[in-house]
């Protein structure tokens, strides 16, 4: 056995993040480690690569009994990760980010042309890239290392399509020299597809470890979750997917739109970019990567000021100079990476908290008890875990985008502008904020949700818009906006781009 780790635990406190984990890796295999939101494998993670220390357990490296103090010397026993978010320093360039790590820019470059990105800018500041090439360059520089070992936690997570299938050939390339991977990911497809076993974490605990062949999806899923009855999973399965017998668009547009976007350019990747967006409705968007998603959803939320165009709200035109000002017109970000809106090292409550002292005109005393009753509404709504609620950081992934989510539904929503909100959170939790959205569109407001992950767009949307080149190529109801048909928009595949992209339903 390459890697066995038997009996692990970790407590924070009375948080118990693992109690008896156990994990055993072969040579030559990418083993899958699966588990829901706060199962406890990015502690696991993070345990074996020297990040942290275990409370309990035995870590065995081809045979022999090792303590691992720090990444440094994990990366010296031939184990390197590649963690949940970017390993990168914002302010440094990432000529000085691969220095940090001593690695070799030959072979960094090399892996960076294997991943689809070649001749990247090592003079760039790490925070002036866009995350899914943040990603690609900690796999690069991980690869680079040649370890023995490589972990990938929800590594495809912030990638579109074209990357994602980049990233699995070359992790299957990986396996084929005779070392291994550990491979996290909530996306069954690639699982099925890419790992030999996998092993299922519940609530800190090794609770089955299995051949991956045909089914097994099913197998994991159920081991993830433990046993829910026929009732739950049924209206589970129903909140999910998004009704075809909902409001008929005509009596929507009838009311006239929420949210009205005409010409709005930016830079070099967003080009005159319109469309209108409903109360009541969940507006879907898909696209590759750089394709000027980014930079539309900074112009909605006000971190970014368009180049050109105009933008309108209940019908009044608006122009936002900074994030207040689209708060106050009430837009309001649910961004992908949660760390951009989170105060880590405060509470959940407090976080929920921020938009009630949120505009400075408005100070004076705070009616606690009505903020109290709004904040615990909203944390019983996304059934958010707060045992560890004295600091958000000590959340699961998907507890903490809950709390950007809760925030505004403390606060009251009337347009959310949702960005990969789903990334790297389980499938239960998935479920969870789909079936929010719809409810927030049924109360009336209007939310438009951007996602890498096609499946999304018909569990949750009523209506799809594609975006390639910076512009919008394609406009669908949701119910028609299968994956085959998104990936051909969202790669210029198709005859005529509509000519209604003025707004509204094509």
């Amino acid at each position: 056995m390459l890697l066995e780790a038997t009996g692990v635990a970790k407590t924070y406190g009375a948080v118990i993040a693992l109690r008896d984990a156990a994990l055993r890796v072969r040579p030559g295999e990418v083993h899958a480690l699966m588990g829901a939101n706060g199962a406890g494998k990015s502690t696991m993670v993070k345990i074996l690569t020297g990040a942290i220390n275990p409370t309990a357990g035995d870590i065995k490296l081809r045979g022999e009994h090792r303590e691992i103090h720090s990444p440094a010397e994990a990366r010296r026993s031939g184990i390197v990760s590649v963690f949940q978010e970017p390993a990168l320093i914002p302010d440094l360039d990432i000529s000085s980010n691969l220095r940090l790590t001593a690695t070799p820019v030959e072979a960094f470059d090399e892996r960076m042309a294997e991943l689809g990105i070649p001749g990247v800018d090592k003079m760039a500041y790490a925070r002036e890239l866009p995350l899914a090439t943040l990603r690609v360059i900690d796999l690069a520089r991980a690869l680079a290392a040649d370890p023995d070992i490589l972990l990938l936690d929800e590594m495809t997570a912030a990638l579109p399509a074209d990357l994602t299938d980049l990233v699995l050939k070359t992790v299957g390339d990986y396996r084929s020299t005779g070392r291994s991977v550990v491979f996290i990911s909530h996306r069954l497809l690639e699982i099925q597809s890419l790992c030999d076993r996998a092993t299922v974490l519940r609530d800190g605990v090794t609770v089955g470890v299995l051949d991956v062949g045909p089914g097994a999806g099913e197998e994991i899923v159920s081991l993830m979750l433990g046993p829910i009855d026929e009732g739950e999973a049924s209206r589970a399965s129903a909140q999910a997917t998004a009704s075809e017998e909902t409001e008929e668009p005509a009596s929507k547009t009838a009311r006239g739109p929420r949210l009205t976007v005409q010409g709005i350019s930016s830079g070099t990747k967003l080009k005159s970019v319109s469309f209108d967006l409903y109360a009541g409705e969940v507006l879907g968007m898909v696209g590759l990567e750089g394709q000027g998603q980014d930079e539309l959803f900074d112009v909605l939320a006000g971190a970014r000021k368009p180049d050109d165009g105009e933008m309108f709200v209940n019908g009044s035109k608006v122009k936002f100079g900074h994030p207040a000002d689209a708060i106050a017109a009430g837009l309001v970000f649910v961004p992908a990476n949660r760390a951009e809106a989170l105060l880590p090292q405060r509470s959940v409550r407090e976080n929920i908290s921020l938009p009630f002292a949120a505009r400075i005109r408005d100070w004076g005393p705070i009616n606690i008890g009505r903020e109290r009753e709004k904040v615990d509404g909203a944390i019983d709504r996304l059934q958010i875990d707060t045992r560890a609620q004295a600091e958000v950081s000590r959340l699961s992934g998907g507890n903490q985008q809950k709390v950007t989510i809760a925030r505004w539904i403390a606060k009251g929503v009337e347009t959310m502008l949702c960005f990969d909100p789903t990334r790297g959170i389980d499938v239960r939790t998935k479920r969870q904020i789909y079936q929010l959205l719809r409810d927030l569109a049924a109360a009336g407001a209007a939310v438009i949700l951007y996602t890498s992950e096609l499946e999304e767009i018909q569990a949750a949307c009523d209506r799809t818009l594609v975006i390639f080149g910076g512009e919008i190529v394609d406009e669908m109801p949701a119910h028609e906006a299968d994956e085959p048909t998104l990936m051909r928009a969202a790669h210029g595949l198709i005859e005529d781009v509509p000519s209604a992209h003025g707004g509204g339903h094509a």
